[in-house]
């Protein structure tokens, strides 16, 4: 979605890809969690679009990842358990290859919170406590 920025082609990363330090991406990367763990799922998605948008390898795959992830429970939230399922399912894949720990969180636990989460969500009429990022020290 595309709401309040202007139309550009996803792989013209040349607005912004030059100043985008790592100092950016980090202050990035931690107010997607903050959104995340506040149960912004939509504004976390577009926070962390702007930096899946430029990077490269495994962490344009991790953002991915995290994309998906949250997408994933915004689909729960709205009642849609087929679309939560299968797109968890593209999500855990991304993710899952990655260790337990990695920048900076605890991405295992978040696997198994998102995991539960909807599990629990498609048993039941009421949506559990949405899942949280542990950020590690």
């Amino acid at each position: 979605m595309n709401e309040g920025r202007p139309n550009r082609d996803k792989n013209d990363k040349s607005d912004l890809h030059d100043t985008l330090d790592k100092n950016d991406f980090d202050e990035a990367f931690e107010r997607g969690v903050a959104l995340f763990n506040r149960g912004d799922f939509f504004a976390c998605h577009e926070v962390w679009e702007e930096l899946w948008l430029r990077s490269t390898g495994a962490e344009k795959i991790f953002y991915q990842g995290l994309i998906q992830t949250a997408a994933a429970i915004l689909h729960a939230e709205r009642g849609n358990s087929r679309g939560a399922s299968s797109t968890w399912r593209k999500a855990h894949a991304k993710l899952a290859m990655l260790p337990a720990r990695h920048q900076g969180i605890a991405l295992g636990e978040l696997l198994d919170a998102v995991a539960k989460f909807l599990t629990d969500a498609s048993a039941s009429a009421e949506l559990p406590a949405r899942p949280r990022i542990v950020v590690c020290e």
